[in-house]
């Protein structure tokens, strides 16, 4: 089944109702259109007909909402721009809720009426084991993104579920990571416990022991992309030894995978990044370890606790299997 949901409701001004969705999509035309008959046009109406429509708002709000001008059309009053954006802000703030609650409903009518559910969607922070483990099970869809934007398409109701790592025992309060572990509408699970560290060119040719040594002259350094797990970690990393990150040479070169890090240093077109043990081990590079870290995996409810769990077993399998990995 496929759902669309929108906007509705009234608001009561003095014992008299204005319909929220008619009017903002009369506001809008006008706005669009720059003139009353353009506006009716763009909403299938006779100009007769919008006008009228006008009348009406204008007696229950009280105030002159639009102002024809010789020449130039129509234009919303003062009042009348202060009212529609009021509307319009109050539509731009739901459609997120919107959109995440009309794939909740399409799952429930598909379990109701015995019909198969499409398949389930995740956007996760890259991990080879994580998607190898996702390909074994088959039924879902994945996207790869960095944790901040995987939990972003989460919220927005893009995706079903996400895949995340902060590289810290807890997560900062107020944070996305914070907020996404305590909101009762989702089931959060830790899937995997992962080693990461600096990756580094064969033979480590810069003698780079920790955070410390990436001021070195003349090594370059690949980046994660902003909103990544472990950009955020490295940040952390680099505060905590007392180093301006963004003096680092290579600091705003970024990719979007651990892969994609290893694959330029083995190709000596970088020295170091950061990255896990498995993909420094499967690129041949070097590997200084900085920490371990819990990567989790957050579903809406609808998802269920048993499906989840069935997940995070299977990739708890393949982590046992896979250096660097518990």
């Amino acid at each position: 089944m496929k759902v669309d949901l929108t906007l509705g409701g009234t608001i009561d001004v003095a014992g008299r109702e204005i319909a929220f969705a008619p009017t903002l999509a009369l506001l809008d035309a006008v706005v669009a259109a720059g003139s009353l008959q353009g506006a009716a046009s763009r909403l299938r109406l006779s100009y007769r007909s919008a006008w009228g429509r006008f009348v009406l708002l204008e007696e229950t709000l009280g105030h002159p909402v639009i102002r024809k001008t010789k020449g130039h059309g129509t234009v919303l009053t003062p009042y009348g721009a202060a009212f529609h954006e009021a509307l319009a802000r109050a539509s731009r703030a739901s459609e997120d809720i919107v959109r995440r609650e009309e794939r909740v409903l399409e799952a429930a009518l598909d379990a109701l009426n015995g019909i198969a559910s499409g398949p389930l969607r995740l956007a996760i922070s890259h991990d080879s084991v994580l998607l190898e483990a996702l390909g074994e099970i088959g039924g879902i869809a994945v996207s790869i993104a960095g944790s901040l934007e995987a939990l972003a398409r989460l919220a927005s109701g893009q995706v079903d579920g996400a895949g995340f790592h902060f590289g810290a025992a807890v997560p900062e309060p107020g944070s996305a990571f914070a907020e996404v572990l305590a909101d009762p509408a989702l089931i959060a699970r830790p899937v995997l416990r992962r080693e990461q560290g600096l990756m580094i060119a064969k033979g480590n040719p810069f003698a780079v022991n920790g955070i410390a040594d990436l001021s070195a002259a003349g090594l370059r350094f690949v980046n994660r992309q902003h909103g990544a797990g472990t950009r955020i970690w490295f940040d952390r990393l680099c505060a905590e030894a007392g180093m301006n990150a963004r003096s680092i040479h290579g600091y705003e070169t970024e990719e979007f995978t651990h892969q994609a890090v290893a694959a330029l240093i083995a190709s000596d077109a970088a020295d170091v990044g950061m990255g896990t043990r498995a993909i420094a081990e499967r690129f041949g590079l070097n590997f200084v370890p900085l920490g371990e870290e819990t990567y989790f995996l957050a579903v809406r409810a609808f998802v269920g606790a048993e499906r989840l769990e069935t997940i995070a077993e299977a990739i708890r399998r393949r982590a046992e299997s896979t250096a660097g990995y518990a």
